[in-house]
Formats: C-alpha cells, structure tokens, sequence
C-alpha cells in the first residue's frame, strides 16, 4: 500500500474510531437519565462500543504511522523494552 493511501486509511479508521466512541460515551451517559426511555439492552453495546473504537483507533494510528506518538509516554519510555537506553547484552 502507498503511503499516501496508507495515511487516508488510517486517519479514517482513527476518525471512525473516535466517533465510535463519542457515540458510546454519549448514548451511555443518556441511558443514565430516567426521562429518556432507552432500552436497557443497547447499553451493555454502548460500552462495548467504547471499546471498539479505541481499538479502530489504535489500529489507525498503527496504519497511518501515527504510532511513534506513544513512545512518548512515560510509562513506555520507563518499561517498555524497545525504548530503553540502557541496553546491555547479558550473555
């Protein structure tokens, strides 16, 4: 895959993904409100749905190249093995 359609993919699968969660979080907060007469059933997918859609998130920033950004962190710069400093062969 090009780079440029590799770039579209994944910034539609991070945008998918984010209006699947914005929907998830939404319908989850309104199912909260006794007014609004929502089936009980919809909200067990509503935070399923939240879910989902960090993963297609994830998945985007993955396609996309977006994935540099996490080394950032501080718990992946301090735990994660690839981006440690102090690398020693022990062997």
């Amino acid at each position: 895959m090009k780079r440029r359609n590799a770039s579209l993919l994944g910034n539609a699968l991070m945008g998918l993904g984010l209006i699947v969660m914005v929907v998830g979080v939404g319908y989850s907060v309104l199912n909260q409100l006794p007014q609004i007469n929502l089936p009980q059933f919809f909200a067990h997918g509503a935070v399923l749905s939240i879910f989902l859609g960090a993963v297609l998130w994830l998945a985007g920033a993955r396609v996309s190249g977006h994935e540099e950004v996490c080394d950032k962190y501080w718990w992946v710069r301090h735990y994660d093995k690839r981006c440690r400093r102090d690398r020693q062969n022990h062997g």
